[in-house]
């Protein structure tokens, strides 16, 4: 699966779970995903806890955090 195409997996809508980031059609938040990931727990362990996700959801879920990452390079670089 594309980079664009993990990204579209990822929904921020005002609408939905209060506008955090979360995988589409699950409001399961990417931070609970990063946080499972961080502890040490394995994709797979993730998904058994949710079993709604996949793992191009996780892997969605790293892309996501990768572009974020990015922007703040670039804003620490010019200065913002």
């Amino acid at each position: 699966m594309s980079h664009d195409e993990l990204l579209k997996r990822v929904t921020v809508d005002p609408n939905v779970a209060g506008g955090l980031p979360c995988i589409r059609g699950t409001r399961i938040f990417i931070s609970i995903i990063l946080d499972g990931l961080a502890e040490g727990l394995t994709p797979e362990q993730i998904i058994d806890h949710y079993p709604h996700l996949t793992i191009d959801d996780i892997h969605a879920t790293l892309v996501y955090a990768s572009e974020l990452s990015h922007e703040n390079v670039w804003k620490v670089a010019a200065g913002k």
